[in-house]
């Protein structure tokens, strides 16, 4: 009876807190981590054709061979480190993992333009292979975090949120790149600016991040009773009594996971696709200017966040009228995430230069909608198992960043002339 009197309490007090403070930094985790992975797409541009921007910097004379290679660079390192990374999220927890990942990426970013003149298109691509090693723990580690700070009836709206700081990392880097290469930094202070950025994120997570509300030194006992008294009831059974030990045979024979695996794995062919390859769409078949470009590219991006909070804000409708089940709402929404892009996508594939405005709605359908997704697989990790739900991420994850390295590979050997026709 006295836990039920905390809880209520703590119900009362759950409007905003300390919960909300700790997901708004793990969204700018996120910006800051996505802005290391975009912005040698951007800059590749530059780097490629240096009459595109600020031409008093160095012009590298790639090949479209070599250009997929590095651009799928990050990747040959990332998905490695999936299942290693929530493995150490659950050991270490997901403050430590996530600080060490983004700070190491950050030094990393900075010293790109370095590598480029030192070391060529080779020591580029082993530095971006070893800021995909690092970044492996990123994803893992957030959904350690929101495992343990969200309540069940939140995941949906914050936890959805927290992963809004992918797109608005790309919509950032993208709107600025041009701008940037064309200043008097050129295409090099594309990196260091957000490598920059990405430090002084880290020195703030550091103070205030924490991995679990037991750990965090000014939320409220009411916050905090509140958050465990609903994790706590929405436990199941063999997890509470479960120890640290990975199931490794349960979740690789679970259904409703490999489900998940299945969906995070096609989503990421397409979104990392569309991500490495539409700058080059841009510039190659719309035939579009860096500065138009970039602005071009963003656009997509800020819709697919804008439809995200849209999404959310109709979940939580629907949810809270009981018109439809938690269940329910993880199945429609990845439904539309993924039936919805189709049309415009396959329509993409036939524009030509002249077209740039078609273009542009296509891919703002195309990426905007796609963003339904999130609220279906995405948070469903947590849902089947709170305890490994970093683990359970790594996995899935791993398989979807697999093909992350393939896709911008699979581009280079199907494109081989990148003139439109």
């Amino acid at each position: 009876m006295e836990k039920s009197t905390k809880y209520e309490s703590g119900k009362k007090d759950s409007f905003f807190g300390a919960r909300h403070v700790q997901c708004f930094m793990v969204f700018l985790g996120l910006t800051v981590a996505f802005t290391h992975r975009v912005n040698f797409s951007m800059a590749i541009v530059a780097m490629m054709d240096r009459n595109s921007t600020n031409p008093d910097f160095e012009e590298y004379n790639w090949s479209e061979q070599t250009k997929s290679y590095l651009l799928s660079s990050f990747f040959w390192g990332y998905f490695i480190t999936q299942i290693p990374g929530g493995q150490l999220a659950h050991k270490y927890g997901g403050k430590i993992m996530l600080l060490v990942s983004v700070t190491v990426s950050s030094f990393l970013a900075i010293l790109t333009p370095l590598s480029a003149r030192i070391g060529d298109w080779k020591l580029v691509f082993a530095l971006r292979l070893t800021q995909g090693l690092v970044q492996g723990c990123i994803f893992p580690s957030t959904h350690t975090i929101l495992a343990k700070w969200v309540p069940p009836d939140e995941r949906g709206s914050i936890g959805t949120f927290c992963y809004t700081g992918v797109q608005f990392g790309s919509v950032v880097i993208m709107a600025v790149s041009g701008a940037i290469a064309s200043s008097s930094f050129g295409w090099p202070g594309i990196f260091y600016i957000s490598g920059l950025v990405s430090l002084l994120w880290a020195i703030v997570w550091y103070i205030v991040g924490a991995s679990s509300p037991s750990e965090h030194k000014w939320i409220t006992d009411y916050e905090r009773l509140y958050i465990e008294s609903a994790l706590v009831t929405s436990a199941k059974p063999e997890e509470e009594t479960a120890h640290t030990k990975t199931p490794w045979l349960k979740i690789l024979t679970s259904v409703p996971f490999l489900v998940i695996l299945v969906a995070q794995t096609s989503f990421g062919w397409g979104f990392w696709t569309l991500l490495i390859q539409i700058p080059s769409y841009m510039k190659n078949i719309l035939g579009q200017d860096i500065k138009s470009n970039a602005l071009m590219s963003a656009l997509p991006y800020l819709v697919n966040m804008f439809l995200t909070f849209v999404f959310c804000a109709l979940n939580n409708y629907l949810i809270k009228r009981e018109y439809i089940t938690i269940h329910t709402s993880r199945k429609l929404f990845n439904t539309i995430g993924f039936w919805v892009p189709v049309v415009p996508l396959i329509l993409l594939g036939y524009m030509r230069e002249g077209q740039s405005s078609l273009a542009l709605g296509l891919l703002v359908i195309t990426i905007g909608t796609n963003s339904a997704a999130y609220l279906g697989f995405l948070t469903n990790h947590i849902d089947l198992s709170p305890k490994f739900a970093g683990i359970l991420m790594g996995v899935a994850n791993c398989s979807a960043n697999f093909i992350a390295v393939i896709a911008p590979l699979l581009v280079g050997f199907i494109v081989t002339d990148t003139v439109s026709v």
